[in-house]
């Protein structure tokens, strides 16, 4: 009994306890599947929002493009015939299904929209960014995805702000 008592303590304050940082580790996308290494980006939970903290290496310098996408897979996928880099991690998370890509603040779009990515000229990402409306348990099995051009937030000129192929993948464990 005495061993009883303090296992299932232990299991109700796992349960309720706040999750700890979550470190993803980010893959160039190719068409063959997962490439090189490129490092990682660290989700931290705040009364602020979800807070990505990257520490990427070897990307074009400017701005990218940056959401969580729907699925927890950073496998090529065909479609039409050609193979997609990361295209197994599907759309942008939609749970409400709002089918609008907007800014991260905007409650009518994409819950995985994120501010954009910012890499220095020496294709270094280190500048965190904040997602107001997600939690780290909301993101939990999908992926984070790099996209090769930069994100306007909105559907025009060009539907999903114009971000572009798919560059970086990591699955959120």
């Amino acid at each position: 009994m005495r061993i009883l008592i303090p296992a299932l303590l232990a299991g109700l304050l796992g349960a309720t306890a706040v999750h700890a940082d979550t470190t993803v580790p980010m893959y160039m996308a190719t068409e063959k599947g997962q490439g090189q290494a490129i490092g990682e980006v660290t989700l931290s939970d705040s009364k602020y929002g979800l807070v990505f903290t990257p520490k990427l290496t070897s990307l074009p310098a400017g701005v990218h493009g940056f959401h969580v996408h729907a699925m927890g897979s950073c496998d090529a996928k065909e479609d039409g015939g050609k193979m997609v880099p990361a295209g197994a991690a599907g759309g942008h998370l939609d749970p409400q299904n709002t089918k609008k890509h907007g800014m991260p603040w905007d409650d009518g779009a994409h819950l995985g929209d994120l501010p954009p990515l910012i890499v220095d000229a020496q294709g270094n990402a280190m500048q965190p960014v904040l997602a107001p409306r997600l939690k780290l348990a909301a993101v939990s099995g999908k992926a984070l995805m790099v996209h090769a051009g930069g994100d306007n937030h909105s559907d025009h000129p060009a539907p999903l702000g114009g971000g572009g192929a798919r560059q970086a993948c990591g699955v959120i464990k």
